[in-house]
């Protein structure tokens, strides 16, 4: 790959995030916003109702002096919730990515057909490859890297929330943080954005090509291809027609093709990707483990099937510029 076509894809991905900007950047950030809101929401609910009903966890409630009795064992504990706190800003954010995902695929070849723009696009000096490249790296790149950052931004703020509110129970406010690892789970979280795009490759795959192919509602063509196929396959193993292998096709075939733009999908597609330790509970999201789905066969398969998927694409692109 020559220098004119990395800068060809530099501009290609910036005019990606220019004209989806809403969907990568306002998506996660808005979200995010409403995680710390609803946060903030039931943190002074719980306030008022505590108060309300005589229930002081304060300075004279002793949870300071609870906090200083624990053993290393303990304080671990502490420390491993506050990880969750910060991990669970993720939890809607990762929602909210699959979806702007999945739909900027869907529409990323077909809108330029529908809104013939593409006769504008095919007239520059830029190759079908490397626009449908740069759509490749925008949803499996720029997408969860700004959804990452977000995420990072919003659980510091959710931990500082925390330890503030806990500030007013006693609780020493840097003792709090010190049992924190902020610096692991930003280490995690970004560590994970390489196995995502992997991951997502067959579903970023067939949604593309449905994007290039399709004349006409590509959701419909994506969404019931794969399941009108898996419900044909299912009939003839009830009516024992054919010994097909149904679990096998819904769980690779349909969920992968559909499901896979879904980080964290391969917790239930793939290997396990959560390890139980047995001095902190669930070590949820411990990149170690995570990278454990690299050995697992179904991942580069899918990998394999998401490049075929994405020459389908650029070809369709390159042939078919009527929508």
């Amino acid at each position: 790959m020559n220098n004119q076509t990395l800068k060809d894809l530099y501009w290609l991905v910036k005019r990606e995030f220019w004209e989806h900007r809403g969907g990568f950047f306002w998506a996660p950030v808005i979200t995010g916003g409403i995680f710390l809101l609803l946060n903030i929401m039931g943190i002074i609910t719980a306030e008022v109702l505590g108060a309300r009903n005589g229930i002081n966890f304060g300075a004279s409630g002793g949870l300071q002096q609870v906090i200083a009795e624990m053993d290393a064992g303990d304080l671990s504990k502490v420390g491993f919730a506050l990880d969750i706190a910060m991990y669970s800003a993720m939890g809607l954010l990762v929602v909210v990515l699959g979806f702007v995902v999945f739909f900027y695929c869907l529409g990323a070849l077909y809108d330029d057909r529908r809104d013939r723009s593409i006769l504008f696009w095919k007239s520059l000096p830029v190759s079908d490859t490397s626009t449908v490249l740069s759509k490749v790296i925008s949803a499996t790149v720029l997408a969860p890297v700004i959804a990452v950052v977000v995420g990072i931004i919003v659980g510091m703020l959710q931990l500082l929330i925390l330890a503030v509110t806990l500030s007013f129970h006693g609780v020493n406010v840097w003792q709090l943080l010190l049992l924190a690892h902020p610096f692991r789970v930003m280490f995690n979280l970004i560590g994970y954005i390489p196995l995502y795009a992997l991951w997502a490759a067959p579903a970023v795959g067939w949604l593309l090509i449905c994007s290039a192919w399709s004349r006409s509602k590509p959701f419909l063509w994506a969404v019931a291809l794969p399941v009108g196929v898996g419900l044909l396959v299912t009939w003839f193993g009830i009516m024992g027609l054919f010994n097909l292998p149904t679990a096998w096709f819904w769980k690779n075939i349909v969920q992968r093709a559909l499901l896979s733009v879904f980080p964290g999908t391969g917790s239930m597609f793939g290997d396990s990707m959560i390890h139980i330790s047995g001095n902190t509970g669930t070590d949820v999201l411990d990149l170690a483990q995570t990278w454990h789905l690299a050995a697992s066969p179904s991942l580069w398969i899918g990998v394999v099937a998401g490049v075929v998927l994405l020459a389908g694409a650029i070809w369709f692109r390159r042939w078919r510029d009527d929508a």
